[in-house]
């Protein structure tokens, strides 16, 4: 009956961080000076933990969290690159490919427009896969709830991969 089924999955991301004083922001695989950081266990890189998740979850495995737990010492400050590097380790054997991947990045502050191509480039480099195919939008949260009141940054993706 699998075969009837289109060699294509889609894969929906998200994640979210609270905001601490002091910078560097660390998104996307880069740092941005700012006056905030990401708060958590890892290096809170919230567009490169949604990323993971998507890919993760269009091969249906666990999640981020299951993978790279929150109280595992070897998590802790660790590089989101290498959860990013793990998941795509497993799209592939799975026998799948990124066709592309649609970013967004909800933050009130800094200002995110002026980095997304800097951002393309690393998450391009991470993932091996042309920049052409990687969406990234930035929005505000129009002053409304923990982001738009610059408590917290969020990112939601969705991605598109096929059988090779």
């Amino acid at each position: 009956m699998t075969s009837s089924i289109p060699p294509i999955r889609v894969g929906l991301g998200y994640d979210t961080h609270r905001l601490g004083n002091g910078g560097p922001l660390r998104i996307g695989g880069i740092d941005i000076a700012a006056e905030v950081h990401s708060i958590g266990h890892s290096d809170a890189d919230v567009l490169l933990h949604a990323i993971t998740d998507a890919i993760l979850g269009s091969i249906a495995e666990e999640d981020i969290g299951r993978l790279f737990p929150d109280d595992a010492e070897e998590n802790c400050d660790r590089d989101s690159a290498d959860f990013l590097r793990e998941a795509v380790r497993r799209l592939r054997h799975h026998g799948m490919e990124i066709v592309n991947l649609d970013c967004v990045i909800l933050a009130e502050r800094p200002k995110i427009a002026k980095h997304i191509d800097a951002m393309k480039r690393a998450i391009s480099a991470i993932i091996d896969i042309p920049v052409d195919r990687i969406g990234i939008k930035a929005k505000t949260g129009e002053s409304i709830g923990p982001i738009g009141h610059g408590e917290a940054i969020a990112a939601r993706v969705v991605i598109l991969v096929y059988k090779i």
